[in-house]
Formats: C-alpha cells, sequence, structure tokens
C-alpha cells in the first residue's frame, strides 16, 4: 500500500488528485512560507479504501500515529493534555472544489478535564466553553448524525433565558451549561455518551469525512458540476488556531478580485471574535473585508500582501479563508475561486493586459458553460416573484406569457401579437408550429432529451421539462399546482436555466452578449464584457481546427446561425418540412393504393420541398449544407392509433360513415411497429417506397440550379440516413446521383453534391470501412448512436429511471447530455479510422445533441472529426470550446 498520509510541507499544489484542492493549497502555502498552522493530509487514496470496504485501511492508524506526535513535537503541546490541549480541526478536501458539500469538525481534542485547562491557559474560560460547545455539536451532526436542531433549539432557549438575541452575550457559565445539554442530548438521542478520548474524536471524524463523500447533497453536487464519482475526498488535519479569543481575534473570508464582476478591489467579509463556520453560516452579520484596516491594521496589511503573493502565484483570482488569533493572522485554506460567466471573462482579459498570463491561458479559463450563461436572457433579479413549481430547466433563458395547452393557440395567439408559454404535457413534431410561435414551453413530463428539450435548445427557445407537480388538463384548459388552477390566458414565467415556474409575468433583462453576436451591438461599444468575450472568440476562432456548423430546417435559423458564426449547415431534418398544411399531402401518399396515387402524392410534395431549399440554401450560401433525407417512421406523420380508434368507433356508433379517418386507421394499423424506431424509417424508407427519396433530392437539385443561375453558390450535401450495409447505401446513391444527372442535364448547370452518409448505428461504425467506399461523407448521429448502443429509448428512459442511475453512480451524466467515451466515444473512434483507412479524404462530423456539448467537443476534435454541428444558439458555445480543445 502506498503512503497514505502526507505533512504540509510535503505536498504542494500540483497533487490535487492525490491530496485534495484544500490539502494540495495548505501545502503550497507552507512551502511560500505564508503562516499556515501545521499539519498533514489523509490522502483521497484512503477515502477510495474506505468507500469500497466500509473500513478504513489497516496500516493508516500507525501512519497517523507518527504524524500525530510529529505535530505534538512541532506544537509543544499534545491531545487531551489537562493544560493547554493541542486541538485540531478535521475537514474534507475533494481534487475538485465542492464548496459545504462535505464535512468539517473543529476543536478536536478537547473533553471534560481539557476544557478546563484551555479555559485556565487561555485566561478566557468563556472562550474554551464556546470551543467545547462547538466541537460537541459539530461531532453530534456531523459524525454521529444528530438532528441539528436539537443543538440549535438549545441555544435559541439559552438566548431566550439571558434575554438576547446574541451569541456573543452569553458568558462562560451559559457556554458550560450549553455544553453538558449538549451532552445530554447526544446520549439522549444516540445511546452513547460523547467520547472523551481526543483519539478516538479524530477516527471518527475522519471517518464522517470519508463518509460523507457519498452524502445526498455532495452527490447531487458533483452530478451538477460533472465531477466523477470516484475520486474521493482527502482529510485534512489541521492545529487549530482560535478567532474566537476576544475582539482582537477573527475569522473571514477574502478574494484578490470580486468574483461577480472580475474587478480588482478589496472584497470579502470579516467577523471579530468568531470561527469559521460563524461566516459561512451566516449566524450573525459580518463587516466588509476593507473594514479590517481599521480593526487590526497589521493583520490587514499582512492579509493584502499576502493576497498579492497568492494571486502573482497562482496567476489567478484567489478564494481565501483566514483567522486572526490575538493580532497574529494565519491561513487556513486558499484556492482558485469560483465566478461568475461574466467575472470569468473579464479576470482573463484583465490578466492579459496585466501581463500575468497569456492569450491561451486566458482562453482555457473561460468555459463554453460559461458563454451559454450570457447568452440567454434572464428575469431581473430584483423583481418580486410568486414561485409555484420547480422542474427541469431544458433550455436556458427566460420567457414570460399567457397560459396555451395547444400549438394552434400558441399560432393565433403570436398571429395577434400576444406572448405565449405553451404548455403541454409532452410535446411531438406536430407541436413545432406552436413551440416556434411561444415564448417558451413548460411541460409536466419528460427531460432534458425530451423533444421538447431538444427541440428548445435547437430554437433557442426557453423550456422547462419534467414539472410533475403540474396537473395539466388540456380538456378544460387548466393547470393544477399545490391548490392553484391556472387557466388559459393566464400568464406565467418559466426560468429555463433554474427549472422555475411563477405566477404572472416576470421582467426580463435581455444579454449584451447576443447582441454582440446578432451584430446590433458592437464589440467596441463599450460594454467590457462584451469586449471580452470578443477577445477569446476571435482567438479561439484564431486557433481551432474543428469546424463549427449548425443543425437548422429553415432560412431563419439558418441566417441566425451564419451571424453567430456558423460555417455551414451539418444537418438539415427535411421531415420538419413534411408538418403541418403539408400532412395532408403526406397522408395521400401514405394512403396511395398504386403508382399512380404515389406519384401524384410525391408531385404535390416536390415543390414544396423545393421552395424549402431554396430560402435554406439562399440563407447559408457559399457554405455546405448538409440535407438529410427523410428519416423517421412514416406513423409520426400521422394522428394517433388511439385517437382515431375512437373517430372511427363514434362515427360507426351514430351510423356514420368514417370515410378518411377509417383508411387513416387501417394505414396507421398497417404501419404499427413494436418499436418503429428500429423500424421501416431512414434508408429503408427511401429503398421500399419508390420515388420517395428521388423527389427530395429533385428538388434539393432543382433548387441548387436555380441559385446557381441567379450567380449564387449553392453547396447541398445529400446525406442518406440509417444506413447499415454498404449495400444500403449503394442503391440509395445509385438513385440520387442518377436524379442529379437528370438536373443537371435538364437546367443545363453543373456543380458537386457530395453523397454521404449518416453514422448511427453500432454496425455502420463497425463496418466504416466497408461503407467508406460509397461515401464522402460521414456525419456522426449521435442521439441515435447512443440509443442503439446502449439499447436506451431516449423518449422513455429519462424519466423512468435515469434519476436512480445517476443516484448509484452508474452515470456521471446522463450519456446522452454528453458523450460516453467508452462505448459511444470508442464506435465514433472506430468509425473514424475505418473509415479513413478506406478513404483518407472522407470529411467527417457529428450532428447530434453532442455537437453542442462542451465536454464532448474537446472528444470529437482528439479522434479527429473536422467539424460539429449544433443548434444555432450553441455555435458561439461550439467555436469557443473547439478553441479551447485545440490547446489540451
Amino acid at each position: 500500500m502506498p503512503k497514505l498520509v502526507y505533512d504540509f510541507a510535503e505536498g504542494n499544489k500540483d497533487l490535487k488528485q492525490l491530496l485534495g484542492g484544500k490539502g494540495a493549497n495548505l501545502a503550497e502555502m507552507t512551502n511560500l512560507g505564508l503562516p499556515v498552522p501545521p499539519g498533514f493530509t489523509i490522502s483521497a487514496e484512503a477515502c477510495k479504501v474506505f468507500l469500497a470496504t466500509g473500513s478504513v485501511p489497516p496500516e493508516l492508524a500507525d501512519e497517523i500515529d507518527h504524524h500525530v506526535d510529529a505535530l505534538q513535537q512541532k506544537m509543544g503541546k499534545k491531545l487531551g493534555q489537562a493544560d493547554d490541549p493541542l486541538l485540531v480541526s478535521v475537514r474534507s478536501g475533494a481534487a475538485v472544489s465542492m464548496p459545504g458539500m462535505m464535512e468539517t469538525v473543529l476543536n478536536v481534542g478537547l473533553n471534560d478535564d481539557s476544557v478546563n485547562g484551555l479555559a485556565h491557559h487561555s485566561g478566557n474560560p468563556r472562550f474554551a466553553w464556546d470551543a467545547y460547545r462547538r466541537l460537541i455539536q459539530m461531532f453530534g451532526k456531523t459524525v454521529l448524525g444528530m438532528d441539528g436542531d436539537v443543538f440549535e433549539d438549545a441555544i435559541e432557549q439559552a438566548k431566550q433565558a439571558k434575554g438576547t438575541r446574541n451569541d456573543l452575550d452569553l458568558d462562560a457559565d451559559d457556554l458550560k451549561a450549553l455544553a453538558t445539554t449538549f451532552k445530554a442530548a447526544v446520549k439522549e438521542h444516540t445511546g452513547r455518551e460523547f467520547p472523551q478520548d481526543p483519539r478516538e474524536q479524530m477516527d471518527l471524524a475522519i471517518e464522517a469525512v470519508f463518509g460523507s463523500w457519498n452524502a445526498e447533497r455532495a452527490i447531487l453536487y458533483r452530478r451538477q458540476e460533472r465531477i466523477p464519482a470516484d475520486l474521493g475526498t482527502a482529510v485534512n488535519i489541521c492545529s487549530m488556531v482560535f478567532g474566537n479569543l476576544g475582539m482582537d481575534s477573527g475569522t473571514g473570508v477574502a478574494f484578490t478580485r470580486d468574483p461577480a464582476s472580475g474587478q480588482p478591489g478589496v472584497y470579502g467579509d470579516y467577523l471579530q471574535n468568531a470561527q469559521g463556520e460563524d461566516v459561512v453560516a451566516g449566524i450573525r452579520n459580518t463587516v466588509p473585508l476593507a473594514d479590517l484596516e481599521t480593526i487590526d491594521k497589521k493583520s490587514y496589511d499582512d492579509l493584502m500582501a499576502i493576497m498579492a503573493t497568492l494571486e502573482g502565484h497562482y496567476r489567478d483570482l484567489c478564494d481565501i479563508e483566514f483567522t486572526v488569533e490575538r493580532g497574529k493572522l494565519w491561513m487556513l485554506q486558499t484556492r482558485v475561486g469560483k465566478r461568475t460567466a461574466g467575472a470569468a471573462f473579464r479576470i482573463a482579459t484583465s490578466l492579459i493586459d496585466e501581463g500575468v498570463i497569456g492569450t491561451d491561458e486566458a482562453l482555457k479559463r473561460v468555459k463554453g458553460a460559461q458563454l451559454a450563461q450570457l447568452m440567454f436572457p434572464r428575469f431581473d433579479t430584483d423583481a418580486e416573484k410568486k414561485l409555484i413549481t420547480k422542474a427541469i430547466g431544458a433550455s436556458p433563458g427566460a420567457a414570460s406569457g399567457q397560459v396555451v395547452f395547444t400549438s394552434a393557440a400558441a399560432v393565433e395567439a403570436a398571429g395577434r401579437g400576444e406572448k405565449v408559454v405553451l404548455v403541454r404535457r409532452e410535446t411531438n413534431p406536430d407541436d413545432l408550429h406552436g413551440m416556434i410561435a411561444a415564448q417558451g414551453i413548460l411541460t409536466s413530463r419528460g427531460g432534458k432529451t425530451s423533444h421538447a428539450a431538444v427541440v428548445a435548445r435547437g430554437m433557442g427557445k426557453t423550456c422547462v421539462c419534467g414539472a410533475e407537480e403540474l396537473e395539466v388538463n388540456s380538456s378544460a384548459q387548466t393547470i393544477t399546482v399545490n391548490g392553484t388552477t391556472i387557466g388559459a390566458g393566464d400568464v406565467i414565467s418559466i426560468d429555463g436555466t433554474t427549472g422555475e415556474v411563477f405566477l404572472g409575468e416576470v421582467p426580463v433583462v435581455p444579454s449584451p452578449v447576443v447582441r454582440y453576436f446578432e451584430g446590433t451591438l458592437a464589440a467596441d461599444a463599450g460594454d467590457e464584457l462584451v469586449a471580452s468575450v470578443h477577445r477569446l472568440m476571435a482567438h479561439a476562432d484564431e486557433i481551432r481546427r474543428l469546424g463549427v456548423r449548425t443543425n437548422a430546417d429553415t432560412a431563419e435559423d439558418a441566417a441566425r446561425a451564419r451571424r453567430f458564426g456558423a460555417e455551414g449547415i451539418g444537418l438539415c431534418r427535411t421531415e420538419h418540412m413534411f408538418l403541418g398544411e403539408r400532412r395532408a399531402s403526406v397522408e395521400r401518399l401514405i394512403l396511395a393504393e398504386n403508382d399512380t396515387d404515389r406519384d401524384a402524392a410525391l408531385a404535390e410534395l416536390e415543390p414544396l420541398q423545393r421552395g424549402d431549399f431554396l430560402e435554406l440554401l439562399a440563407a447559408m450560401d457559399g457554405q455546405p449544407v448538409t440535407i438529410r433525407l427523410i428519416d423517421p417512421p412514416l406513423h409520426e406523420f400521422l394522428p394517433s392509433m388511439e385517437d382515431l380508434a375512437v373517430k372511427v368507433a363514434l362515427a360507426k356508433e351514430r351510423g356514420e360513415d368514417p370515410g378518411h379517418d377509417a383508411a387513416l386507421l387501417s394505414a396507421v394499423e398497417r404501419l404499427h411497429e413494436q418499436n418503429p424506431m428500429l423500424g421501416l424509417r431512414g434508408v429503408r424508407l427511401g429503398l421500399v417506397i419508390p420515388g420517395l427519396f428521388a423527389m427530395q433530392v429533385r428538388a434539393i437539385a432543382s433548387a441548387a440550379a436555380e441559385l446557381k443561375k441567379q450567380g449564387k453558390d449553392p453547396r447541398p450535401e445529400i446525406m442518406i440516413p440509417l444506413v447499415g450495409a454498404v449495400q444500403e447505401l449503394q442503391l440509395a446513391r445509385d438513385e440520387v446521383e442518377q436524379v442529379l444527372a437528370e438536373v443537371a442535364g435538364s437546367e443545363g448547370v453543373e456543380w458537386v453534391t457530395p453523397v454521404g452518409t449518416m453514422i448511427e448505428l453500432p454496425r455502420a461504425a463497425v463496418i466504416a470501412d466497408q461503407i467508406a467506399e460509397a461515401a464522402e461523407f460521414f456525419s456522426f448521429g449521435t442521439n441515435d448512436l447512443t440509443q442503439t448502443t446502449w439499447g436506451f429509448s431516449r423518449d422513455d428512459v429519462e424519466g423512468s429511471f435515469f434519476s436512480r442511475y445517476l443516484e448509484k453512480g452508474i452515470f456521471a451524466v446522463s450519456p446522452f447530455e454528453s458523450i460516453d467515451r467508452e462505448g459511444v466515444g470508442a464506435l465514433v473512434k472506430t468509425g473514424v479510422e475505418r473509415g479513413r483507412a478506406t478513404r483518407p479524404d472522407l470529411k467527417l462530423g457529428i450532428c447530434g445533441e453532442h455537437g453542442g456539448d462542451p465536454d464532448s467537443i474537446h472528444f470529437f476534435h482528439e479522434v479527429g472529426l473536422d467539424y460539429v454541428s449544433c443548434s444555432p444558439f450553441r455555435v458561439p458555445v461550439a467555436r469557443l470550446e473547439a478553441g479551447r480543445a485545440a490547446l489540451d
């Protein structure tokens, strides 16, 4: 077994995986000669053993004994000695900062005897008894699992008896009585006495800190921040220094820059006569850090000098915890401080200007997720709001509007100039028009990868999903939640970032960053944040290798994406062009009983498709436009079997001829599949329904020919979906090329139209060398590739068991949000290698939801893709992350 315990002097800031962030930085400050109380760190490796076996490694006790002995010699005092005992803190410290998520126990080492010695030696009995009651309170709650209210209630009773609201008004006798009350509570609630052996206190506290790694709040935080579940936490044993020895002592938190704005200055809080948890818990009101200059000038000056040293050493904003003990400053922790998204960009560019870091390093310090936060409008934080429920923030932003329950109502209201929020149990492709018309979408079902979420993100629409508390009654046009009924026309507001839903309208504040990307706010207009974003985006564009395209089905989306920096369209979903008023033609196609009827239906659709492609290719003139031929099963374009069955039954009951509805029901029953996503769709449709793909290709080619005659530069690329065998692609490609040649000949115009395929089946990835013989490009459809690799139905699984998988650590993050590198990613890598082995110049991209995910973009850079494609509003995020990926 490797070494498990390290003295502070043995580590450094680069050992975070081993010593945790807190331990590594305590070691770094020790080695810088800063005033750090002596101590040692138990490595995260010991925690991993504890989590795996339920007990600490057997050799850990001897290593702790050795370091405790060394600490006692260094301090000239011992744990548990009757006069002036050594006291220590036991604090967590993960490799990735998880502030407040795990446990801490202070004043370990005090007992019924040593508290008297501490009172005598310090000359401050109140301080000694305050330290003891804190130990019992923290130990009872953290180690023994007691309800913290047991202790808080006792403190409140003591203050009421004293006739005060201030903890400082409790004297030594009051605190001694509290300690006695606390010990009795421990015995009553746990069945055991508060331990008097200091080493037993330490050992139990260490195990409690290890165990807190899997506390509910820690798991939730890791899930939110995508922190791996197997890192474990280190434990730091640090000799105590006391900020609660009197008014010449205190504790505080300091930042070398404002974490909210990024501005340099003196930022932080200080609290006299207090220990660290008092500041964090907000038990008493702090004073601004600047006031320390008046309270204790020497400590203030020392702190300012140390802050400058730390920022210079770490070359970044530092977050510092400190204690002043009778006029002596001690450093308890430092870390690179968390900051708002806006502060991250401002700080990065400020440090460039100050000559502290270069532009590459500055780019590494901002993230796509932070840029996304800056792009969406947000509610005014000062406005009054009435929260009615909280669910899943599926697509960021802030939206207010009248409640509507149908897409038709949304379109009608929007036509009158009214703002609406579309409320549904769940959405489906037929809701697209309503979703476009609405300011935001709210569903009572689904998650971040549901239809509503995926489409909303693609359109930049605010969306909240999975609001299970909402009882949505579309027939009655009402929402019921917690006794409140909301009807059609009532106004609600939804926050797509937090998942909050409010009653009434909440004012929103527009994002200047979006105005910059849209070209309505110049980079040099005086907005400091916009200027910072502009500088770092320009550098990302300069160094990135990955191209960035967009997923767009309309000219409006294409134009917006182009303003946001898209270099083409990586996915145009043609099935969206078959909805709305065009469904009648699609129904006629499906119901066709002979070639004549089928050809007539296709002839109706072709000019409509041609018009769509004219607009799309014109909007993206001079840039590639990858058009995926129709992909979903045909049943999606028909009413549901249940609705049709009811209509037909009612008509028959009334003695009426069900007519068209009966024909539709027959078609739906004929097309019904147990698992339609694994059935007749994609290339299979094109091979089974004569003329379907040819109609689409003819519409594309004739649109391109018309634009070519106008002097434009259309660059369509035709993509065949769901290919699993090279024979499928060869047959489809033969038909595509025949139509392209016919149109080129009849129009007298020539252009190059690459034909490729979507790699979305595991088999396709494995035989990519064969498929590349017939494909000029691959686009990895990682949404379906994830479904078919895992055997998950994206529309079903998130609401049924994903939450349990996340809680149990099977997933660190949903594989539909971030690429599963070990499984799906391995297939992508295989597809890349085998495809290029056959065709070295094979163009490779990705057009699934992962194309806009920051972590996934780095993976796609690593495996050698040429471009990523994502929704228009994610284009700037992808550009930024592609630049950062080039620096990995």
